[in-house]
């Protein structure tokens, strides 16, 4: 399959270039930048030194059409909304990586993004780019909309518990820390070096906008309503996100049977990983293990003092957050293993 990726000189498409240049199924015929048009792909991104002649090409549909049978867009969130369309008419496939076609209601749009969804008729068809949960859809889709990286790990971490309905689900609490690659590439006040180094710093306390996503999907899982209290961290690395999860028991539970609940959604799973040892350095999920993989990393402790139990998860917020797991459903589309090109173990020590 002749691959495109729009936006390619961000991160994320950094990362796509990184997994596709290697794939053994799919070849990248056409990388988009505007910034960069007729530069060198390795002048951007230094990685992909002797990887890659191809050049940055400007937005053209017709050359996509006559290069490409599937796209990538890792575009800003609000860029992709009426250039979806125009790709399809096309005849081209799309994997989308930004926000816009991941909620199925439009008024969510407003709600959360503060802009009115211009082409809500393809919210309907786009799918829900999150395999553990979407896996048969994607197969037949023509529309992916891949997950924000939180909404990613915060709901394989918490869907096995609310499916079940062991817990309260209007009392859900998410802690969410981040590293700084999740804002992009794009400089910002809050993201300079100065600012961010040695610090921890708390951003939308309340109402974060992957809320949506969290909520869609396990209300999908649940048979009654579920609420998320949501706030995220920004921390000193670069790549990864820790989610920490604290939700309140309906009944109790032990080890045995929380195990029971994780490995019935997920023992054949092949990127969702359960991590909890009782004894060596990393005993519960950490970043440092999952940076540059496609796995998720999910382990938890039970607190009888309050009947509560404690979710971790953790996840390379670039690579199952974003490139790795649109990769992983476009092998899904392409009806091959899906860790094809993905079966990259973490680096360490980081």
């Amino acid at each position: 399959m002749k691959i495109g990726i729009i936006g390619g000189s961000g991160y994320i498409g950094g990362e796509l270039l990184r997994i596709l240049l290697l794939h053994p199924k799919v070849e990248v015929t056409a990388v988009v930048s505007r910034q960069y048009a007729g530069e060198y792909l390795y002048r951007v991104k230094p990685n992909l030194r002797k990887q890659t002649t191809l050049k940055f090409v400007p937005l053209e549909i017709e050359y996509l059409k006559k290069n490409c049978d599937l796209v990538f867009t890792a575009t800003p969130h609000g860029a992709t909304v009426n250039l979806a369309s125009k790709l399809l008419e096309a005849g081209l496939k799309v994997i989308d990586m930004s926000a816009d076609f991941r909620l199925k209601n439009p008024a969510d749009y407003e709600k959360w993004y503060g802009w009115k969804h211009s082409n809500p008729s393809l919210l309907g068809e786009a799918v829900y780019g999150l395999p553990e949960f979407h896996r048969e859809e994607i197969r037949k889709a023509r529309l992916i909309a891949c997950p924000g990286c939180m909404a990613t790990v915060t709901i394989l971490s918490l869907a096995p518990v609310v499916k079940a309905g062991v817990v309260e689900k209007d009392r859900i609490v998410v802690d969410a820390k981040i590293g700084s690659s999740g804002g992009g590439s794009a400089p910002s006040p809050a993201s300079h070096h100065s600012e961010r180094f040695g610090g921890v710093r708390v951003y939308n306390v309340f109402g974060h906008r992957h809320i949506a996503e969290i909520e869609q999907e396990l209300n999908a899982l649940a048979e009654e309503p579920v609420t998320i209290s949501f706030t995220p961290h920004a921390v000193n690395m670069v790549r990864g996100i820790l989610a920490t999860s604290h939700v309140f028991l309906k009944k109790d539970l032990t080890v045995p049977d929380v195990w029971r609940l994780y490995r019935s959604l997920y023992q054949n799973e092949p990127f969702v990983r359960l991590v909890r040892e009782n004894k060596g350095l990393y005993r519960l999920p950490n970043p440092n293990i999952v940076i540059g993989s496609n796995y998720c990393d999910i382990g938890f402790e039970l607190d009888n003092h309050v009947n509560r139990m404690i979710i971790l998860a953790a996840i390379d917020n670039l690579v199952k957050g974003a490139a790795g797991q649109g990769v992983q459903c476009l092998n899904i589309l392409l009806g091959i293993d899906e860790r094809t090109g993905l079966e990259v173990q973490g680096f360490h020590p980081m």
